[in-house]
């Protein structure tokens, strides 16, 4: 048999080409990596704070009354949790990290918004240091997210 040919032809018919082409194992292939897919992809966003460098970060925020601070794409927002780590644009930083894009963003915009969203559990020292660190590198607008209240 010739490479090319469908089985039960003879070798003297010219151009004859398969005829038809089984796709089920593509097809299994397939449903397997979409599965394998929807799985890690609904873990990795139900996974906690210890988790992934972009995984979802529960931030408890206190309650508050009007929510009158709208984030607008130049304001810097960023989050305190509960032990104390500070997390920017998804991802935990140090504090160097943090004087580092504060400064950043003062030669960017020199009108951009610092909104620190805390834990209710986080101290105010923790509050108060985040604040400073944004006013030394020459940020004075402040706001402090707050989830609304009834």
């Amino acid at each position: 048999m010739a490479m090319g040919k469908t089985p039960g032809s003879s070798d003297d018919e010219e151009g004859a080409g398969f005829a038809e082409i089984n796709i089920t194992p593509l097809t299994d292939v397939m449903l397997v990596l979409l599965i394998i897919f929807m799985v890690t992809s609904s873990v990795i966003t139900q996974q906690g704070p210890g988790g992934g460098a972009k995984a979802g970060l529960k931030v408890n925020l206190p309650k508050g009354g009007a929510a009158d601070v709208t984030a607008r794409t130049t304001d810097l927002s960023v989050a305190v949790l509960a032990d104390g780590r500070f997390v920017l644009a998804g991802n935990v930083v140090a504090e160097a990290e943090l004087k580092q894009a504060f400064d950043n963003a003062k030669n960017q915009n020199p009108d951009t918004v610092v909104i620190v969203q805390a834990d209710e559990g986080v101290s105010h020292g923790t509050v108060v240091q985040v604040m400073e660190m944004a006013k030394k590198a020459g940020l004075a607008q402040l706001a402090i997210g707050v989830r609304e209240g009834n």
